[in-house]
């Protein structure tokens, strides 16, 4: 995947208070990004600077190979965002608000403005009126406000806020689309940290104005956690206990009376599971404990507070 945004040492500061203490990440084509913080980490003040809101003190941001500083106006052709509310006039349909938007841009056809109807799942709708749409749908059209002139960034801030379970899943279903298979790089930030975990594919943490870290998801769990913890559910837990113990009692964590706590890589629980079917040990389940990305916020920022 080629870098297509790039942040290098990006400094604020708003007074003598330091909001961003020499920020530097890259962001791919073809990946869902996200982006979490405590409150006041300096995670929306990165993005408003990104979008060109603010102006950062020192630094360098670059699209596509573009600097923001000399090449505004290209930067901004390859971006599309949602920082705040999109803005959208009620009384008129859908459709004609995402006309009247698209004329800020150069070259914006009727069939790109229906192709990003489609993307967002707006055609049954699209010719109403803006106030009847309920919060998902206007949420899917600010969406396709930011796609309708072909942006290779997408930086979207919250963009599940206030959703219904059925809509944030057809709003994550939409942006691991744009990603995956049209290649574009999503950028987005919340404080839903389940819904980041499901979505995206690398996440990048801030805590007092510093970035912590990049890592992909599965890596961020994996360092976290330590090691991998498998439970294994029978009514014969003392029995497995004495079979394990025969060649893993070093991998034994604790006996129940529920479950047998181990630890184990994938090789190795298979090896465990023919065991006991050798030795005609009877078990109901066997789990993985999975760290959750929120366990993994907490251990990185020492708690953090409340995020973003």
């Amino acid at each position: 995947m080629d870098a297509i945004l790039k942040i290098e040492h990006l400094n604020k500061c708003f007074g003598k208070k330091k909001i961003l203490d020499d920020i530097s990440f890259e962001v791919y084509s073809g990946e869902v990004f996200g982006f979490l913080g405590p409150n006041g980490a300096g995670k929306t003040t990165t993005i408003k600077i990104v979008m060109g809101f603010l102006q950062a003190d020192s630094g360098k941001i670059t699209v596509d190979g573009y600097e923001l500083k000399k090449d505004y106006e290209k930067v901004m052709a390859r971006l599309g965002g949602i920082v705040e509310n999109p803005e959208m006039y009620k009384t008129l349909s859908g459709y004609t608000n995402l006309k009247m938007y698209a004329r800020l841009h150069d070259n914006v056809s009727e069939e790109r403005i229906n192709e990003v109807v489609e993307l967002v799942r707006l055609q049954k709708r699209i010719k109403n009126k803006v106030k009847t749409y309920s919060l998902g749908m206007k949420q899917r059209l600010g969406l396709a406000q930011a796609m309708v002139h072909k942006p290779k960034v997408l930086i979207l801030d919250e963009p599940t806020n206030g959703l219904d379970p059925a809509g944030i899943k057809e709003m994550r279903d939409i942006l691991r689309k744009l990603a995956h298979e049209e290649n574009i790089a999503v950028f987005v930030s919340s404080h839903m940290l389940s819904e980041m975990e499901l979505m995206c594919d690398r996440v990048g943490i801030i805590n007092n104005g510093k970035l912590i870290g990049v890592k992909k998801i599965d890596d961020l769990l994996h360092e976290v956690s330590g090691k991998v913890i498998y439970k294994i559910f029978s009514k014969e837990t003392k029995k497995i206990e004495d079979v394990l113990s025969t060649q893993y009692k070093e991998k034994i964590l604790s006996v129940k009376d529920e479950y047998v706590e181990i630890e184990a890589d994938d090789e190795l629980i298979t090896n465990i599971n023919f065991l006991l079917a050798q030795n005609m040990v009877h078990y109901t389940e066997i789990k993985r404990n999975e760290v959750s990305l929120e366990d993994a916020f907490i251990n990185i920022t020492g708690g953090g507070g409340a995020i973003e």
